[in-house]
């Protein structure tokens, strides 16, 4: 039934998007602090224990919820517990406002605003970037976001409950992704900072889970857009990227739309992750550009489409899935 969690869960997101502001994202982030609190102590074991206590502990307890729901109450109760957590982990709604007020400002030739509602999106120094530049990130960060609040949990969300695991697969895909971006954000401002091993677990744990959803993406992103240009530069422009599993994701989209990627984007900070021995998360640093046009308003739309029509080639395969566990 994992076709109906996810086809409600997203429906239910477009028509009633979950507020920035809720008590379920606020109750996560005290939860990771409170880990950071009482059991980062500096040492690597340490990180490793706060690691799996921020994200596993909430994924178990996902996990006993739908069990208890399955064979307590029957599986229509499961399925509205899934489509609940998916409903939290899954969702356009959760960054597609950033964009799409970035896009109206450069459509508008407004490009100060667009700069500006850059720079509170991602929280960095875009300066006076210029036209082509602004495009690029925005691009990137799209990209990159919809990898991570939309197919990177669809695809755990998906495995996992093909295993009978229910929704658990969303919740540790989508905690694994918060606590790396929590704790390196505080590093950064400097508040009750994490200590060096635990960012080190972080970012060793987010990249082995991340490996296998960003080739799915790129994949995807490859079959609904130009197929051999994508394939091409997963092959050989991926690994010009500062992260692996990012300049896959990166390189395929540059093909299957035909744009520049990478280059110049955001040295500076990718530079302070290094010098700190951190991955680069969301940051495309000094890298290399993938061939393709220089990148232009116009390619933001293409990137709306190539999105869209990778969720619908997803929806397609779990229902053919769906449908022959019925038959069979």
């Amino acid at each position: 039934m994992s076709f109906f969690a996810i086809l409600f869960a997203l429906l239910i997101e477009q028509a009633r998007p979950l507020a920035r502001s809720n008590p379920i994202h606020a109750g996560l982030r005290a939860w990771a602090l409170s880990v950071t609190r009482n059991f980062d102590a500096g040492k690597p074991h340490h990180g490793w224990v706060a690691w799996f206590l921020a994200v596993m502990v909430p994924a178990v307890f996902t996990l006993v919820i739908h069990w208890l729901l399955l064979w307590g109450l029957g599986w229509p109760f499961a399925v509205l517990w899934s489509i609940a957590v998916l409903y939290v982990t899954l969702g356009f709604r959760q960054f597609s406002h950033h964009f799409t007020s970035i896009r109206d400002a450069l459509e508008s030739g407004e490009e100060d605003v667009a700069r500006e509602r850059l720079a509170h999106w991602q929280q960095v120094d875009v300066g006076v970037l210029p036209r082509s530049e602004i495009v690029r990130h925005v691009i990137e960060y799209s990209v990159l976001a919809a990898h991570r609040h939309v197919f990177g949990v669809l695809a755990w969300f998906s495995v996992l409950a093909a295993l009978g695991l229910g929704p658990t697969g969303a919740v540790l895909y989508r905690l694994a992704e918060f606590v790396s971006r929590y704790w390196h954000a505080r590093q950064r401002a400097g508040a009750q900072p994490a200590s060096e091993a635990l960012q080190r677990a972080c970012a060793q744990a987010w990249m082995v889970i991340d490996w296998l959803p960003a080739r799915l993406t790129a994949l995807s992103f490859a079959v609904v857009g130009s197929f051999e240009e994508a394939i091409e530069g997963w092959r050989f422009h991926a690994q010009h990227f500062p992260d692996d599993n990012d300049g896959v994701v990166l390189a395929a989209t540059a093909g299957a739309i035909n744009v520049r990627l990478g280059g110049e984007a955001l040295k500076a900070r990718a530079s302070a992750d290094a010098s700190q021995g951190l991955a680069a998360d969301a940051d495309m640093g000094d890298s290399d550009a993938t061939p393709g046009r220089e990148p232009e308003v116009g390619h933001l739309r293409s990137v709306v489409g190539l999105v869209w029509r990778s969720v619908v080639v997803w929806m397609l395969l779990l229902a053919l899935l769906t449908l022959a566990r019925l038959l069979g």
